[in-house]
């Protein structure tokens, strides 16, 4: 009997999250979440969730539909280890291949519990800035994916009518500089500022399918590596 099984997984921040849905059905939801201070393990963990999510659906590689990656914005190397596990499933089950986009993952359970809100999603972007990215009520994106300070991300969120309201790590990080532009942000333990496998199996399977060589992570800016190189090559000339 042939199913619609899709796993989809995302590590654009320290977390790695996995779901799997089996026609329709959520299956397994599960995640990864380093405390403060501790680092990602992302390349330990992500394969082992993706293997639990498999055993409690009941389900073997071959028999997936589709694999859905989060591709960002988020941290740089855990944006490419997520691309290349997913080209690497993808070419060794041939299935297929759905690019998401994780603020957008992000903002969908709110989007859903906020119908008429306008809803951020706001990711840490380290280096005091934020990643961003808002739906309005009617479902339509008005603020593209982008990094920008605590005081650009108020003032490009409040020019709107809808009330705002903006969630992730990002929003708890600046919440004094969104909550003073009329910006609401849920309570901390809130599960709406977590990215959560459901959603990421939701917009898999919606997604139009990709090819593995086309798969490219949203950086939106350079990496710090590349700036800090940049740096010392202009101090020494």
């Amino acid at each position: 009997m042939t199913v619609n099984a899709i796993l989809a997984f995302d590590t654009s921040t320290a977390a790695t999250v996995v779901g799997l849905t089996v026609d329709g059905v959520l299956c397994a939801e599960l995640a990864d979440r380093p405390q403060d201070g501790e680092r990602p393990r992302h390349a330990e963990r992500l394969l082992e969730l993706c293997e639990e999510a498999l055993t409690a659906g009941g389900l073997s590689w071959a028999q997936l539909s589709r694999v859905g990656v989060g591709v960002g914005p988020g941290t740089f190397t855990g944006l490419r280890i997520g691309a290349a596990t997913a080209q690497g499933l993808t070419q060794a089950v041939g299935v297929e291949l759905a690019a998401l986009s994780s603020l957008e993952a992000l903002a969908l359970a709110a989007r859903r519990q906020y119908p008429q809100s306008r809803i951020a999603a706001v990711a840490d972007a380290r280096r005091g800035e934020a990643y961003v990215a808002c739906w309005e009520p009617d479902g339509s994106q008005t603020v593209e994916a982008q990094a920008c300070a605590p005081t650009q991300l108020a003032a490009l969120l409040a020019a709107g009518e809808a009330p705002v309201i903006a969630i992730g790590e990002g929003a708890l990080i600046f919440r004094q500089s969104l909550e003073s532009a009329a910006i609401s942000v849920p309570d901390s333990d809130s599960a709406l500022h977590s990215l959560a496998g459901g959603t990421l199996c939701q917009l898999a399977a919606s997604a139009e399918p990709t090819d593995g060589a086309s798969l490219i992570p949203q950086y939106v800016r350079r990496p710090d590596a590349e700036i800090a190189l940049e740096a010392r090559t202009v101090a020494n000339d």
